[in-house]
């Protein structure tokens, strides 16, 4: 899990993205609660979490399928702010990725995502299964292309079954980082 070395130590005021960030992008974050430990050590990577970004620069969203990160909220799909999404009280780092794809898949992987806005997170150990990984993957899949991911069969006592792990949707080919690690404490 080490960060990149120019980027330990500095602190973010506001997350910043790149110009050429465009909805539909993933932003994969690695988060500090308990669950997020979990999910870095099964699947021995960086990240514990991944939402797509909506809306458009200066406004940017990320819609994700997320346990309660606020008071009263269900576990669900949620649309956040970028501040809030990568708070430095949910994240320590984060790193933005652009899907490569032509602008009708695009739109129709977002909009499918919108959609699912309010929908239950599940996290079974089935394909079908809605948690952050899912969400992204099938919007994906629902706008028309394959990101060719892999699913690991995870066996714990109360997580067993197939799941996508961060570090496998990381994998897929469509995928290029437009930043790099970029350390929020």
């Amino acid at each position: 899990m080490a960060l990149s070395a120019c980027c330990v130590g500095l602190a973010f005021a506001k997350p910043q993205l790149p110009p050429q960030a465009a909805p539909g992008d993933l932003i994969f974050r690695q988060g500090t609660e308990n669950v997020s430990h979990l999910v870095q050590a099964v699947d021995r990577g960086d990240f514990s979490h991944v939402g797509m970004l909506v809306g458009r620069p200066g406004q940017w969203q990320v819609l994700h399928a997320t346990p309660s990160e606020r008071e009263g909220q269900p576990d669900a799909v949620v649309l956040d702010s970028l501040d809030f999404f990568l708070d430095a009280r949910r994240a320590r780092a984060y790193r933005l990725y652009q899907v490569a794809s032509d602008t009708g898949t695009r739109e129709r992987a977002v909009a499918w995502a919108m959609a699912q806005q309010g929908k239950p997170f599940q996290l079974q150990g089935d394909a079908q299964d809605l948690y952050c990984t899912t969400l992204v993957w099938q919007a994906w899949q629902q706008g028309g292309m394959d990101l060719g991911v892999v699913f690991t069969k995870v066996e714990l006592p109360v997580l067993g079954g197939l799941y996508l792990l961060p570090g496998k949707l990381l994998r897929s080919s469509r995928l290029r980082p437009l930043t790099p690690l970029l350390s929020l404490r």
